[in-house]
């Protein structure tokens, strides 16, 4: 973030990745909103972007490459932001992916930092595309299940964001946020305890109040996880206190990589119920709250 007067300070941010979808559309939209979503979650709004393509061009089509950016303009127009050039690279692996320019008031600016206890903890989309994505690849899940987590993987968290940014709510002590972060490559339990540690608190999560995508836990139970999650558990076990056994399915849920996953408010109860009611269920939940305990602790209970 970088402040340019008393009303309007700049966000940069810049990512990319490889596919995670056969279908090059919807990897373009995926990545698309995976990079808008750093704006989203430090309470701005995107205004410039930037294409990142890396084209494998001996060993695929043309037509390939079009239809992936193809798909992240689509999200980057949805987003009400504006295409404005990029670069391209030939590599013999395919990646895409944007730079995002946005402008939040410096005084609405969110961090992953600033959680206060008794605050309660804010999930805008349910978890499981890690592990439901190891099983599209792994041949084990059908054509519905890839359009579920494509659905789910592209849209923006520009809704929530939008709620949280008005004038009456972002304004409003008791209602607005005190901290935010997005959900993605360190599972949710990781990027709690990155946020209990920089606001210096702990975090209590109810394992039956975390929105589970249909299907996950009964791929958890055959086994089928991701690297990604046992690398998570590993680096992040020594934080975290549950009576859930290492491979119980709620706690391996916590620690999935997520691509494109929901934004994480730190908020007044009152202020999460107001989102609830503007959003509808099924659309935010309440999954935890913030502890006055030891930095970086988290608390996982059935």
């Amino acid at each position: 973030m970088y402040r340019l007067n008393e009303t309007t300070a700049l966000i940069q941010t810049v990512d990319f990745f490889t596919p995670i979808v056969d279908d090059p559309y919807a990897f373009g939209m995926i990545t698309a909103a995976n990079a808008l979503s750093d704006v989203y979650a430090m309470g701005g709004k995107p205004l410039l972007c930037m294409n990142l393509l890396a084209c494998p061009i001996k060993a695929m089509e043309k037509q390939v490459f079009r239809d992936i950016i193809e798909g992240g303009l689509a999200k980057i127009k949805e987003a009400g932001a504006l295409l404005v050039g990029g670069h391209s690279i030939e590599d013999a692996e395919l990646k895409y992916g944007l730079s995002v320019t946005g402008i939040v008031h410096p005084d609405r600016l969110l961090l992953n930092s600033g959680a206060c206890p008794g605050d309660v903890l804010v999930l805008t989309k349910p978890l499981g595309t890690g592990i439901l994505s190891t099983a599209i690849k792994g041949g084990l899940a059908d054509n519905s299940v890839e359009e579920l987590i494509v659905e789910v993987m592209a849209t923006l968290n520009s809704t929530p964001a939008a709620v949280v940014g008005e004038s009456g709510f972002a304004e409003n002590l008791d209602l607005c946020p005190h901290s935010c972060t997005d959900i993605t490559g360190f599972g949710l339990l990781g990027h709690l305890h990155e946020m209990a540690a920089a606001s210096g608190a702990a975090m209590r999560i109810s394992a039956g109040s975390v929105p589970v995508l249909p299907g996950v836990l009964d791929y958890i139970n055959m086994g089928i996880i991701p690297e990604g999650a046992y690398t998570n558990q590993k680096f992040y076990r020594k934080w975290l206190n549950s009576p859930l056994d290492e491979d119980d399915p709620f706690r391996l849920l916590g620690f999935d990589p997520q691509t494109s996953g929901g934004l994480l408010y730190a908020m007044p109860r009152l202020g999460a119920e107001q989102l609830l009611d503007t959003l509808g269920k099924g659309q935010v939940w309440i999954i935890g709250e913030v502890l006055a305990e030891k930095s970086g602790m988290l608390y996982l209970e059935q």
